[in-house]
């Protein structure tokens, strides 16, 4: 028999995690911020797929009671559908029948799992968030053809006059303060899928004499999941600190913390390849999957164009060191 293709997998897994209450965080800014983090870089380490959705749930029940959305019922499955790619997206109306959505929603993680999507779309009065049912969702075959991040169930969606709900006024979802809490969250996904990639070579190290050179780059690999751990602690604490964000440090912080945790994880899968070589990525199954789906997962710090918009704000505001 056939195995079941990633994704369905990875729903499984996901719809049990969500039905356990696994995914029951604490909000950020609430003063566990730390354990939240904590507790999506575990996942991480897990299964980089199923940390993706379980980010896109736990972001999405925090962005509802942020913004005074209806509660999320138990047992339903959220997403955040809020890439603003180039091209046309989805545009909304309001009409006797209340809001209306049409177009394509690209890169919706969880397409064919979740029960329920938070989207962006373009209104008259700008850009606004909505809540909607993916009952009457069309996802489009074929639009991940990638190995990494496979079991994330990321595809591209066809919304016809689809009936949603909004959810805070437009502009809110980019304008609120959890905004950039939740962009460091992700980071601590980062963090714990390249947490997991470090493991293949610390216990190959425990095993057997591998040199001083996979030595030195093992001592390297600490140093920057250190760092990042650091990082990703310290911001922690400034957002429980400041949870409306009334210093305005908040999209600097989330900028610098995602940019410390993507060269984090870079220099692990690059550390790690080149102190082991081909043999795990050739012949251990899932580590291989780790380094595909980190690798696609990290695409969401933006490189240069994020780094440029931090030094925008350091010369703005002044730097932080």
């Amino acid at each position: 028999m056939d195995s079941p293709p990633a994704w369905r997998v990875t729903a499984a897994a996901f719809t049990a995690a969500v039905e356990s209450g696994r995914l029951d965080l604490p909000l950020p800014g609430g003063g566990r911020t730390r354990e939240r983090w904590a507790r999506l870089a575990d996942l991480g380490a897990e299964d980089l797929s199923l940390v993706r959705l379980g980010e896109g749930h736990a972001d999405a029940v925090a962005i509802l009671a942020e913004l005074g959305g209806p509660a999320p019922e138990p047992g339903r499955r959220w997403g955040v559908w809020a890439a603003q790619p180039p091209g046309s997206g989805l545009t909304a109306v309001h009409a006797a029948r209340g809001w209306r959505l049409t177009g394509l929603k690209q890169y919706c993680s969880g397409a064919r799992v979740c029960t329920d999507a938070l989207v962006t779309a373009a209104a008259p009065d700008g850009m606004r968030l909505f809540a909607v049912s993916t009952a009457g969702l069309t996802p489009v075959p074929g639009s991940w053809p990638a190995t990494g991040m496979a079991g994330s169930d990321t595809l591209n969606v066809d919304f016809d006059d689809i009936p949603a709900e909004p959810v805070g006024p437009p502009g809110g979802y980019t304008g609120r303060p959890g905004f950039t809490h939740g962009g460091v969250g992700v980071a601590a996904c980062w963090y714990g899928g390249a947490r997991a990639i470090a493991d293949t070579l610390l216990a190959t190290a425990g095993r057997r004499d591998v040199g001083p050179h996979a030595l030195a780059h093992l001592g390297a690999v600490d140093i920057a999941l250190t760092s990042a751990r650091a990082a990703l602690d310290r911001a922690a604490d400034e957002i429980d600190a400041d949870p409306c964000d009334l210093d305005g440090t908040g999209p600097a912080r989330a900028l610098r913390v995602r940019a410390q945790a993507e060269a984090a994880a870079t220099e692990v899968m690059t550390r790690v390849g080149r102190a082991l070589g081909a043999g795990p990525l050739a012949h251990d199954e899932t580590h291989a999957r780790r380094v595909a789906d980190l690798t696609v997962y990290l695409r969401q710090h933006h490189a240069e164009r994020d780094l440029a918009q931090l030094g925008t704000l350091v010369a703005e505001q002044g730097a932080a060191w």
